[in-house]
């Protein structure tokens, strides 16, 4: 792969009108104060304010500025993966649009690419402006994955890290539907290390990731690199299913020598059963089968409809 400029900067935009022009001077002036070349790729995901038209301004104004505008909302792992896709440099850095990851720790990310790390992540140390309850359930779920995982993700990492072009090149051949960038990019290995960084406030404007969003990054990070649900299931049913016999003896017993409401046994026995077992069981594999279809679709991550990439 010709790689045409030393760094390619990747930024996922959505609805972030308030925030793109005060990100961007940022970064040209690291860019400048560095002497760094570099491409700046934004990747439009269905915004419905005016952050395409502001991206296309800046590209006119600026040919270091890329724009790519997806055909619709496709979530922000996949603008991310098509950013990595669409990239040309020799390392990629991967950044949110809100300012709350600063361009300015570009330098420490570099000096450890110099050293011959293949990844670099930035580990936050403090999260500035965020409720108590997402810090609460973000570190659940980082340790969580720790623990349920045969793969070693970061704790306290978001997807702003830099990445050599070797490592773009495996992500790219990794073809699953429901992207998981930061796993994805611990389960290639290679060095990876990390640097330290206090997350900052949003520059402007509410988040776009809610908690329902969370929720299906939670899902898609654990059924993507983990079997650990089906294994609670397993052990649940088998829990279930000790509960229900020693209730169905209970059940048998007040049978023949209690006193029962005709009905009532079989009824009792039949709930324990079916319901007790079988619901939790077939819901976790719903979700692995439904991956899976989403797979042997093999339909495109997304679709561009319009971007001054060559």
């Amino acid at each position: 792969m010709h790689k045409s400029v030393f760094l390619s900067i990747i930024i996922p935009v959505y609805n972030e009108e308030k925030n793109i022009q005060a990100l961007y001077n940022r970064i040209v002036a690291v860019l400048k104060y560095q002497n760094l070349e570099a491409e700046i790729i934004y990747i439009n995901d269905g915004s419905v304010d005016s952050s395409l038209q502001i991206l296309k301004e800046m590209a006119a104004l600026d040919s270091r500025v890329c724009f790519i505008d997806l055909s619709r909302n496709f979530g922000h792992q996949v603008a991310i993966f098509a950013g990595i896709e669409m990239a040309k440099g020799e390392n990629l850095v991967i950044m949110d649009g809100d300012g709350q990851d600063p361009p300015e720790l570009l330098d420490k990310l570099l000096a450890k690419r110099a050293e011959g790390f293949e990844v670099v992540y930035a580990k936050r140390i403090k999260r500035q402006g965020e409720s108590w309850l997402k810090k609460a359930t973000a570190h659940m779920f980082y340790r969580t994955m720790k623990t349920i995982t045969n793969i070693n993700i970061p704790l306290d990492t978001g997807d702003f890290r830099l990445i050599s072009c070797r490592v773009q090149q495996v992500l790219v051949s990794m073809r699953e539907q429901n992207k998981f960038i930061r796993g994805q990019i611990s389960w290639i290995g290679f060095n990876q290390t990390y640097v330290e960084y206090e997350r900052e406030e949003r520059l402007a404007g509410e988040t776009s990731f809610t908690y329902k969003s969370m929720m299906k990054f939670a899902l898609d990070g654990i059924t993507s690199f983990s079997v650990w649900p089906l294994k609670v299931a397993t052990v649940m049913g088998f829990l279930v299913s000790l509960v229900s016999f020693v209730l169905i003896l209970y059940t048998i017993y007040q049978k023949l020598w209690g006193t029962t409401v005709p009905g009532w046994a079989s009824t009792n026995i039949s709930i324990l059963f079916i319901g007790g077992i079988q619901l939790l069981g077939i819901g976790i594999l719903g979700e692995y089968i439904g991956r899976m279809n989403d797979n042997i679709k093999n339909r495109p991550y997304y679709i561009v409809k319009e971007t001054n990439i060559e």
